[in-house]
């Protein structure tokens, strides 16, 4: 027993011994690879130099999709040069010895709204427009005309046709148009309807698409005063006599 004994405790120790001198190989081991130099090999591969092939170049700046055209910058307006000179002068009175005083918070004021004074004057701008008022709009008395029953038609054709006054026309030629849809039923005229509401009314018409547009045309030249010539006018002159003959 006593032999079996020592002969485990001899073969313990020999593993232990066997194990410590592993290790102390290891870390030598490390120690060495990191002590020694590193060496940087000199890259011998030679260096191909490539030219560019000039009459490819010259061939390719011949065709459509490589000719790109060089813009030139633009030269500053009148108008934004005057703007960089009243920027250059705010900043200046920013950057003055008056900052921070009353002076210059007056001399501003008084470059800005010299700036909206000027700019409504270059539109022509009422300036009664800031206050909420605005100047009221003469209309002469044949366009202020509402009762289509009232309205010498043949009479005030002619005098707008002799002025001129093409727009009045279509005006006084698409009102025509409503008086004689409401004198054969089609439509039933009031002063307070509107233009769309006579539309729906011809919703079972085979012209309701031809009355559309002739209503989008007085409209867009009426309401949106749109100035037209006398060629634009004789067109649409010639498809409100053509409605009107469908519906006679």
């Amino acid at each position: 027993m006593r032999l079996l004994l020592l002969a485990l405790l001899l073969f313990t120790c020999t593993l232990g011994v066997e194990a410590t001198v592993l290790q102390k190989k290891r870390v030598a081991t490390k120690v060495a690879v990191v002590k020694k130099p590193l060496i940087l090999k000199i890259d011998s591969s030679k260096v191909s130099l490539r030219k560019f092939d000039e009459q490819s170049i010259t061939d390719y700046s011949k065709q459509k999709e490589f000719m790109y055209d060089d813009v030139a910058p633009k030269s500053l307006s009148w108008w934004d040069r005057f703007w960089h000179w009243i920027w250059r002068i705010i900043g200046e009175l920013l950057r003055g010895k008056t900052s921070g005083s009353i002076i210059k918070y007056l001399l501003i004021a008084i470059v800005i709204a010299l700036i909206v004074f000027a700019v409504f004057k270059l539109i022509g701008l009422d300036y009664k427009l800031l206050s909420g008022k605005s100047k009221t709009l003469e209309v002469p008395f044949e366009e202020s005309l509402e009762n289509i029953h009232e309205i010498d038609f043949d009479e005030q054709l002619t005098a707008a046709l002799q002025s001129g006054n093409y727009r009045l026309v279509v005006r006084l030629l698409y009102l025509k148009t409503l008086k004689q849809l409401t004198d054969k039923q089609l439509i039933d005229w009031q002063p307070e309807k509107t233009n769309q509401t006579y539309v729906l009314e011809l919703a079972n018409q085979t012209y309701q698409q031809d009355f559309t547009i002739l209503t989008n045309q007085f409209e867009y030249i009426w309401y949106g005063e749109f100035h037209i010539d006398k060629d634009t006018f004789e067109t649409i002159h010639q498809s409100f006599q053509q409605f009107n003959q469908k519906t006679a």
